[in-house]
């Protein structure tokens, strides 16, 4: 696939996608402010960062590796 080419991808897809983004930028976010005990938002921080990070890995293999199989 190229960088000017279009891909249609589901709503659901796209969903999925903005809540793993979500929860890197939550989980970040906790990381760094000071409004819960610092174990407690360690934890929480480090739980939702990495749940998201780790998440995005199989969406995107599934929206990209998935390539048209060429005519």
């Amino acid at each position: 696939m190229g960088i000017t080419e279009e891909k249609t991808i589901p709503i659901w897809e796209l969903g999925l996608i903005a809540a793993t983004r979500g929860a890197i930028g939550l989980g970040a976010g906790l990381l760094l402010a000071d409004k819960l005990k610092k174990d407690k938002r360690k934890v929480l921080g480090l739980s939702l960062f990495l749940t998201g990070l780790a998440s995005t890995i199989p969406i995107a293999w599934h929206l990209f590796g998935k390539g048209e199989k060429p005519e």
